[in-house]
């Protein structure tokens, strides 16, 4: 498919150029044929969603905030670097306005057009050329603008007959606010709305911090009515997240610490190994500084994955050196012979984690974008341990351990690791006689793993459900109110009002409500980013932090969407329990595809009543207005022509008086405001006012509007969606609490199963789902990869193909671990917890490798099979449950989930930890037994290989010793 890349540059108004540009490729799309070998596809994006909003009152400069905050405000936090925008919403704007008298206007012959064209030639300033006088040489200006919007008032209109006829005489003239469309309240109070949009690629918390310091020398310059109330703070979140995420970085350096003191027990094994974790770490950050990344909740995520891995080499490296040292081996001898034996696996088992984390950074879709720097940052974390275990660790421990009785003395504050020794000695002796009776009893440990795996795949297909994201509880809410259409500004206010009183009263936990009833008279971004109308009421509210209330903001969302229930005039709401995407929770599209547009919307209709009645809906609705009643003129075109007017001028002059025509623009004090001229109010308050229009054709003959055709009643169709050229209609189904995205699916394809669908007509589900199915379906094809490209580097590492076959397993001991976690929190198979999934095949599989390449050295040395996977498993358990635990620990803060933001990521943690911890019990158990079976078996295949090897060449040799005897006989 071939692609055609347009970009545009604009300016700060990226709301009205986003929405014309959208309108413009609509229109596009139906040049195009529809049997085109390739279908055509039109995707646009714009980065509008504001990174802060701020909420401001005033009672005595109201009618002058437009200026004051265009000045104060706007300008001053434009010049921040990375600042794209700042739009004012619902500031009051000043207006000249002359509104005429119609009947005057016909008694004197004029028309609107006539008296904006004057108001335009009186209201000119024009240059007039320069003149020379002596040596000197001067500008010549004309100047005849307006210095007072009095002066419209002595504008000399007609002089027909010698009768002066004044604007002031047929019109009155308002130095005034334009006509409130936008109802803007603050806590109940009138005030404006300030939205602030960053450049691509800015820095967000930057920003804000930028604009929180420039605030407090705004504010000096402010009249001391106005107060600036903060709405929306994007940054707010990102840096709670990041806050939660760095105290589980130092949890987890804490506790690798804490496990490594605890199995060694010497403080300077446990610096050394500690000295790999600052080491590994400054590459994350050397990566960013070059990528140009930041340090986000992406990168602090890694970050706390990669601590609880790093040290694991460092761990198998240098307790494998200790354990020469208490052997009796110098220290130097030690680091040399300790590093050798295990160095290979060491490497082996980090060029399995690449093989798990490497292929993340190729992912794509919504799962690519969060994870791509994840798999960098992992891979380049473990690479550099691996380098410093196997080259800094054995170097520090010959200078830094010494050849002692490695015995704790048990004095001072030893005495502490006195039972700590008791309890590892215990422990040994323990696993020992554990794994002794594991061996006799192979086939028990075999199938029972294989019994928990079946298990876990049950769970995960029969109990746990799934979802794309998680939601996270915030500090912000929003809604839409939908009512009757075409209803007046004044009555959706007093319908907002009613609502304010309810959240007031019934609802402590909001700190600030903003309310936006119809909509901006132009353009905005405000408006591109939600739907407006008269007819509908944005709310906005900010709430006290998660901690600081009993209920979360889902509740409170269920809670008001009950109370929006009852008021009898809301035709429709929906309630988003947060700010974007990883906050408001998931929703289901429906999408109908078909080209009749009653025939869809009638199917979409049914379908809407049907779904809203599912468990757990909410806020079910249609992406179609209702057709909306207007008033249409229609032209008789012989009439027209009998009277010498086209349907251009008339239309027109119709425009004119009823919405205005801006004549000129009037100047004060460096600042512009429109001069319009329009029917009195009272004038063009029916539709006999319309019909009553005269208008003047070419022979000054005065013609109404009723003698050119008819006004009717009729309806105006709503926006056609297209999607590759094909009508649809969406029905978005949002979730409540009580229910997750799969659970969902499954009861609205319910539906769409047994509904008699017509065949012109087709349904396709979107939305959230559509992307949960793309991202699990990458990462599934990507499990499979992985897991190919694992078994690759065992198999070229060990020179065999059942040893890989061996730790394998792991993987199927991690997934029930996994599975069962997640069932017994509750918590659903989302995106988060199926990357961990793929991690742990890289995590897990470390263990068996450090085991099964271990025994393989026991085995060389002559030790007997029985023997060498006993030995094996008691000397490798330490190091395993080392490296085992400090990643669990390390994750244990993630899986637990505390702090603002740690919903998004708990359930990655909850599915490390469980599945590590099933892994890690049955790997020390189930591998030594399965490298018996298995290799036992095969050793026993080559043994009596050999064997009938020896016999074929004993037979051999006999023959061949027998055809020589014979042959010496015959000669002789």
């Amino acid at each position: 498919m071939s692609l055609v890349s347009l970009e545009f540059e604009w300016g700060t108004n990226l709301d009205e150029a986003s929405n014309e540009m959208r309108d413009a490729l609509g229109r596009l799309s139906e040049y195009f044929p529809e049997d085109a070998e390739d279908p055509i596809l039109f995707r646009f994006s714009s980065s509008m969603m504001p990174i802060m909003s701020f909420a401001i009152t005033a009672e005595e400069s109201y009618p002058a905030l437009q200026k004051i905050l265009e000045e104060q405000f706007s300008n001053r936090l434009s010049r921040i670097d990375g600042v794209g925008s700042v739009s004012i919403m619902g500031a009051p704007v000043r207006e000249i306005q002359v509104n005429v008298d119609p009947v005057k206007l016909e008694a004197y012959g004029l028309t609107v057009e006539q008296i904006g064209g004057i108001i335009a030639q009186e209201n000119i300033n024009v240059s007039g050329g320069t003149i020379d006088i002596g040596n000197h040489t001067y500008n010549i200006k004309a100047d005849g603008e307006f210095n007072s919007s009095d002066e419209l008032k002595s504008i000399l209109i007609s002089n027909l007959g010698g009768q002066e006829v004044y604007l002031r005489d047929i019109a009155e003239i308002k130095d005034t606010l334009e006509k409130e469309t936008l109802d803007e309240r603050v806590n109940g109070n009138k005030g404006v709305r300030v939205m602030i949009q960053k450049q691509s690629g800015a820095n967000t918390v930057k920003i804000i911090e930028e604009v929180k310091q420039m605030l407090p020398t705004i504010e000096k310059n402010l009249p001391s009515d106005v107060t600036i109330h903060l709405l929306g703070d994007s940054s707010k979140n990102i840096n709670d997240s990041i806050s939660s995420l760095s105290d589980t970085v130092m949890f987890a350096f804490l506790f690798v610490i804490l496990v490594v003191l605890f199995f060694l027990g010497r403080w300077r094994a446990t610096l050394i190994i500690c000295l790999t974790i600052p080491i590994s770490l400054v590459v994350a950050f050397i990566y960013l500084n070059l990528t140009g990344g930041t340090l986000n909740i992406v990168s602090l995520s890694s970050l706390s994955i990669a601590i609880g891995m790093v040290v694991d080499d460092a761990i198998v490296v240098l307790e494998n050196i200790t354990t020469h040292i208490e052997r009796g081996s110098k220290p130097r001898e030690a680091a040399i012979y300790g590093t050798n034996e295990v160095w290979l696996s060491v490497i082996a088992t980090t060029l399995v984690v690449v093989a798990v984390f490497l292929p993340l950074t190729m992912v794509g879709g919504m799962a690519g974008v969060l994870f791509e720097q994840l798999g960098w940052i992992v891979t380049l974390v473990v690479s550099t341990s691996t380098i410093a275990a196997i080259s800094l660790t054995p170097m520090l421990s010959a200078l830094m351990l010494r050849l002692e009785n490695n015995k704790h003395t048990y004095k001072g504050l030893s005495i502490v690791y006195k039972p700590i020794d008791k309890f590892l000695a215990w422990l040994d002796k323990a696993y020992e006689k554990m794994l002794r009776w594991c061996v006799r009893h192979k086939k028990i440990v075999f199938f029972v793993p294989m019994v928990l795996f079946v298990f876990g795949m049950w769970l995960f297909g029969a109990k746990i459900p799934s979802e794309f994201m998680p939601a996270s509880d915030g500090d912000q809410m929003s809604a839409t109110i939908t009512l009757d259409q075409n209803l007046s500004v004044e009555y959706t206010s007093a319908v907002a009002r009613r609502i304010d009183s309810i959240v007031y009263a019934k609802y402590p936990q909001v700190m600030l409500l903003s309310t936006s009833a119809a909509s901006s008279s132009s353009s905005n971004v405000f408006a591109a980013m939600s739907t407006t109308g008269s007819n509908v009421i944005n709310y906005t509210f900010r709430l006290t932090d998660p901690a600081d209330r009993e209920r979360t903001v889902f509740e409170i969302a269920d809670a008001f969407r009950a109370d929006l229930a009852t008021i009898p005039e809301i035709k429709r709401s929906n309630v988003s329990s947060g700010m974007g995407m990883m906050g408001s929770g998931s929703s289901v599209q429906v999408q109908i595809f078909g080209h009749d547009f009653e025939r869809t919307n009638e199917i979409a209709t049914d379908l809407m009543n049907q779904f809203s009645k599912l468990e757990g809906a909410r806020d079910v609705r249609l992406s179609r207005d209702d057709m909306r009643p207007e008033y249409n003129v229609e032209f008789d075109r012989n009439k027209l022509a009998y009277y010498g007017l086209n349907s251009a001028t008339v239309s027109s002059a119709i425009r004119n008086r009823i919405n205005g025509m801006t004549a000129s623009i009037y100047r004060e004090d460096g600042e512009e405001y429109y001069i319009k001229v329009r029917f009195a109010e009272e004038h063009r308050a029916s539709l006999e006012d319309v019909e009553n229009i005269i208008l003047y054709n070419s022979r000054v003959q005065g013609v109404r509007v009723r003698d050119l055709g008819k006004v009717t009643e009729t309806y105006a169709p709503p926006t056609i969606e297209r999607e590759n050229r094909q009508r649809l209609v969406t029905v978005t189904v949002g979730l409540g609490t009580d229910v997750v995205l799969g659970d969902m699916v499954g009861r609205i394809n319910a539906i769409l199963d047994s509904y008699p669908m017509p065949e012109d007509v087709y349904t396709y589900i979107g939305g959230d789902w559509e992307d949960q199915q793309e991202s699990f379906s990458e990462l599934g094809t990507l499990l499979l990869l992985i897991i190919m490209l694992v078994y690759i580097v065992m198999a070229t590492q060990f020179e065999s193909f059942v040893m890989p076959f061996i730790i394998m397993f792991t993987i199927l001991y991690a997934l029930p671990g996994s599975a069962i976690a997640l069932w017994m929190t509750d918590t659903p198979l989302s995106l988060m917890a199926l990357i961990a999934i793929v991690m742990l095949v890289g995590i897990v599989v470390k263990n068996g490798i450090v085991m099964v390449d271990y025994t393989n050295l026991l085995r060389e040395r002559g030790v007997s099979m029985y023997d060498a996977v006993i030995a094996a498993g008691k000397s490798r358990l330490r190091p395993v449950l080392m490296t085992s635990l400090t990643t669990i620990l390390g994750m244990l803060p993630m899986a637990i989930g505390f702090g603002n933001g740690a919903e998004l990521w708990q359930p990655m943690g909850i599915s490390i930890v469980g599945g590590l911890t099933f892994s890690t019990f049955l790997t020390l158990l189930a591998v030594p037994v399965l490298y018996y079976i298995f290799m036992g078996r095969s050793e026993r295949y080559t043994a009596r290989r050999k064997a009938r090897q020896e016999k074929a060449a004993e037979e051999k040799m006999r023959l061949i010793a027998e055809r020589e005897s014979k042959n010496s006989n015959e000669n002789q």
